[in-house]
């Protein structure tokens, strides 16, 4: 008689109760992708939910922890900051016995409007330093300068010229006026006085947008999963586009804040700046503080107080704000750790645990959460963006180590309120009017998950936002990095 050859879930039975390879199926046999042999009537044991091996794999946070948020309505925002109160010049050469010129300023432009005025008077006082070798004189400014020269007549109070036992001609110097001496029913004159005029440094910055869109085909959004979804954002159940699509959120919500942190703007010459559509980037808080802030190069314990008490000389010729925060990766973070550890108390100048109830051993056991050294105080944590394997903490040397904020506030004169405002040193400013709101935007689209905007069997999760970040009082903030 013929033989019956079943097809499917066929099983050689064997006369002993034991495991063969022809009387059980594998379920993961890669020759069982159709599933034709697929006969397992028996569930397997399966973990529902996902094993977060990476912890919360978000790394936004940082801008709201230091900064705030802020609607705008154009395409560019622009603020003020003030320049130095009093007048000094710091590239001066020393031209004769009684003589002084006046480097890199702008004297005969050949726009009559950026003519830039050299501000000393005839009586003002000045001092004039040598910052390589430490001599100084004090002098008195006798004429006025030529105009279209940076030269200038002065005398000495101490010796009979310059060059006499002070300077060499050739010298580079730097002055400053710290007063004036007139004689007795002196009177200012035009000629002799230069009135000073206040001016500003304007700085600007323009928000790029952002986008990114998740798609699934209608019917994959009616298949349930094997595993649970569970992401950082609480998103839960079977249906795995779910996962992709908080994902998705989650990613471009990190884009935000990362956008502002690397960005770069786009140069005139630059291969982006002459696309077919122009890019114009954006700056963000590394290229702000690279160009207008404080950088130290590859900061380590062998440097020791030393290295870190040159940043508070830095800071006392800035802002001298007193409450600075340390973001900063994990190899500079123990660094850190280890040149407070090593130093024993009142030691070096000694070391303020105030923010530990003045307890050395509770500042150790806890590694370093705060310390004040001098007249600052300064609060450290760890930065996950610069730790992250994804990110900047994949590579042994990531270029950046850390970043020193200053905490509260600026003062910035507002053009558009006509007054001077106050404003977090580092925030963001978004799009958003009556008419539209860009700060984050999404919506879904197709006709699938509740929309009905066309016959597309799919969903469409768009996003978008409009940003850029204000960078104000770069000069008060520093950046570590690893570059020498």
């Amino acid at each position: 008689m013929a033989n019956v050859t079943p097809t499917f879930g066929s099983i050689t039975p064997s006369q002993k109760q034991q495991a063969l390879s022809t009387n059980y199926l594998n379920f993961t046999d890669p020759n069982n992708a159709d599933f034709s042999s697929f006969a397992q009537q028996y569930l397997p044991e399966i973990y529902e939910a996902e094993v977060e091996r990476y912890g919360n794999r978000t790394l936004s946070g940082f801008l709201r922890m230091v900064g705030a948020e802020m609607p705008m309505t154009s395409d560019q925002v622009i603020w003020s900051e003030q320049n130095r109160l009093h007048v000094a010049y710091d590239d001066v050469e020393i031209t004769d016995g009684n003589t002084i010129t006046i480097q890199n300023i702008d004297l005969s432009p050949a726009n009559p409007a950026d003519y830039v005025a050299n501000v000393l008077s005839i009586n003002q006082t000045i001092v004039i330093m040598n910052p390589t070798t430490g001599v100084e004189l004090k002098a008195i400014v006798t004429s006025k300068p030529t105009p279209g020269s940076g030269v200038v007549d002065v005398a000495s109070y101490t010796t009979a010229n310059l060059v006499t036992g002070a300077f060499t001609a050739g010298d580079t110097v730097k002055i400053f006026v710290f007063g004036s001496e007139y004689a007795k029913g002196s009177t200012l004159t035009g000629d002799d006085y230069q009135s000073i005029t206040p001016s500003f440094t304007q700085y600007s910055n323009s928000p790029i947008i952002i986008r990114n869109k998740y798609a699934v085909n209608g019917s994959d959004t009616a298949q349930i999963g094997w595993v649970e979804v569970a992401t950082e954002d609480g998103t839960g159940g079977y249906y795995w586009y779910l996962k992709a699509e908080s994902e998705t959120r989650l990613r471009f919500e990190d884009y935000l804040e990362m956008a502002l942190i690397e960005g770069e703007l786009a140069t005139p010459t630059s291969a982006a700046a002459n696309l077919g559509t122009p890019k114009k980037g954006t700056q963000g808080l590394f290229s702000a503080v690279n160009e207008r802030g404080n950088v130290l190069n590859n900061f380590s314990v062998a440097g020791g107080l030393t290295e870190f008490d040159s940043i508070l000389k830095n800071l006392d010729t800035q802002g001298a704000i007193e409450e600075n925060m340390l973001f900063l990766n994990r190899a500079t973070s123990l660094d850190f750790d280890d040149m407070l550890g090593s130093l024993s108390s009142g030691a070096n100048g000694g070391v303020a645990y105030g923010l530990f109830e003045n307890s050395s051993e509770m500042a150790l056991n806890l590694g370093f959460s705060g310390f004040r050294r001098g007249s600052y105080d300064f609060y450290k944590t760890d930065w996950k963006y610069l730790n992250d394997a994804s990110t900047r903490g994949a590579v042994a040397n990531s270029g950046i180590d850390g970043v020193l904020i200053p905490a509260g506030t600026s003062t910035v004169y507002d053009q558009i309120l006509g007054t001077n405002i106050r404003r977090p040193f580092l925030h963001v400013r978004y799009r958003a009017a009556q008419a539209d709101d860009r700060r984050m935007k999404s919506w879904v689209t197709g006709s699938v998950g509740g929309a009905y905007t066309s016959d597309l069997d799919a969903m469409e999760v768009h996003f978008l936002s409009e940003r850029c970040l204000c960078v104000q009082g770069a000069n008060n903030f520093v950046l570590f990095t690893s570059v020498d």
